[in-house]
């Protein structure tokens, strides 16, 4: 069945069924190839002039065979950056807490999800994102007009309408690998394309 609000062609895979592929293909990753990747991404990302200019990144913690983000949060937080990371609610919304170096890390599972590494310190508000100078949100794919397939949880269309609500304009970038960066996924009505993808090859902008 197409997805409402969708502009999903009735002849193109829906969401549900490419975040299936991606993930597939994630998963056939080995360590050392996802190691590898997590390096040259967190080079990648942190020649933006908006993470060398920004005060507070909105970021979250890598798990599986996402993108790795490890490095790039420590070195952040090594500028002086102050990095905001996610705590997953039960409705799904996103609360932040500081990031404090990796053993203010702790492993979470959430009944019916996979298990997370979440911050450990003081709970900020959902609305502390509002902060942010930068967004970095997880993704399974990017198109050509910046539009971002996700887990389909829903946790990170709560955080750009939020911030849309707000009128709040931080730079919202997306880390992926290479083989993410496609020419369409379906967009709904409520989709917000980003500003940017990084993956190891590169960085390419859509704004």
């Amino acid at each position: 069945m197409q997805e409402t609000g969708s502009d999903q062609p009735p002849d193109q895979p829906t969401k549900r069924t490419l975040r299936g592929e991606f993930l597939a293909v994630r998963s056939r990753l080995t360590r050392d190839d996802a190691q590898k990747a997590a390096a040259v991404l967190a080079d990648r990302a942190l020649e933006l002039p908006e993470l060398a200019g920004a005060r507070t990144v909105a970021a979250y913690v890598s798990v599986g065979s996402e993108p790795g983000t490890h490095a790039l949060l420590d070195v952040l937080r090594a500028r002086g950056t102050r990095v905001l990371l996610p705590v997953l609610l039960e409705d799904n919304d996103l609360d932040w807490a500081a990031y404090e170096g990796e053993g203010s890390l702790a492993h979470v599972q959430h009944p019916g999800k996979i298990q997370l590494l979440e911050p450990s310190g003081a709970r900020l508000g959902p609305d502390a994102v509002l902060a942010a100078d930068v967004v970095l949100l997880p993704g399974l794919a990017v198109d050509a007009r910046g539009m971002r397939l996700g887990r389909g949880g829903g946790s990170y269309d709560r955080v750009l309408a939020r911030l849309g609500r707000a009128g709040a304009d931080p730079a919202l970038v997306v880390l992926l690998y290479d083989t993410e960066v496609v020419a369409h996924v379906p967009r709904e009505a409520h989709d917000k394309p980003v500003h940017a993808v990084v993956t190891p090859s590169g960085v390419r902008r859509f704004r």
